[in-house]
């Protein structure tokens, strides 16, 4: 017996292409599904609710951590963000490539729910400097804001050894393959397997 799905996480510093990446991703895999996170934040300008996140107030996000209604949520400059069990679970069953774009934190909530199923791949740019470039040139941030980024993406660096993949995010292109072989390779991990029933059937 084979469980369903696979868990594919994607983390690393604001700047370092994972939407880029994810974009080609999603080419190649049409039949996934891309994990919207709740969040208490405030909507940015051009953020559509239901695509971007899930839009919702401090109140209703506390009311479903009580009800148990997240597999995972963190607390993220005093804002909340978290992942609906019910929906990973449905896209699961149908066999689909689950893709989430979450923070170290949550990684590592969400490898316990589900550490079968789940990959872990951490997005970064070669050095900080990079980042920072990347960052100033996008011009969506001011100063004080990048620096807030850059000093979040040192501690998010530190914790990479806890992930399954590093991608070093210098070309797009040869990215995006290592993006793919980690994906496909998803769906063939050992721990997706009932090994007692497997070697049973292999037996007969």
């Amino acid at each position: 017996m084979k469980l369903k799905g696979a868990i594919l996480i994607l983390s690393g510093p604001s700047g370092a292409g994972k939407s880029s990446l994810y974009k080609q991703l999603a080419q190649a895999f049409p039949n996934h599904y891309f994990s919207i996170s709740s969040t208490t934040r405030q909507k940015r300008e051009g953020e559509i609710h239901g695509v971007h996140y899930n839009f919702i107030s401090k109140e209703s996000f506390e009311e479903g951590i009580a009800k148990g209604e997240f597999l995972e949520w963190a607390k993220v400059h005093d804002n909340y963000y978290g992942t609906s069990k019910a929906q990973v679970i449905k896209a699961l069953e149908e066999d689909k490539l689950v893709v989430f774009d979450i923070d170290v934190q949550g990684q590592a909530n969400l490898k316990k729910a589900f550490p079968r199923h789940t990959t872990s791949v951490f997005v970064t740019t070669p050095n900080k400097s990079i980042l920072q470039e990347r960052l100033g040139s996008r011009g969506s941030d001011g100063d004080s804001v990048i620096q807030k980024r850059l000093e979040n993406a040192f501690d998010e660096v530190r914790s990479l050894e806890n992930y399954d993949y590093l991608i070093i995010n210098d070309d797009l292109e040869d990215s995006t393959s290592k993006l793919l072989c980690i994906a496909r390779s998803a769906f063939c991990k050992t721990s997706l397997y009932e090994m007692q029933s497997f070697l049973q059937n292999w037996e007969k």
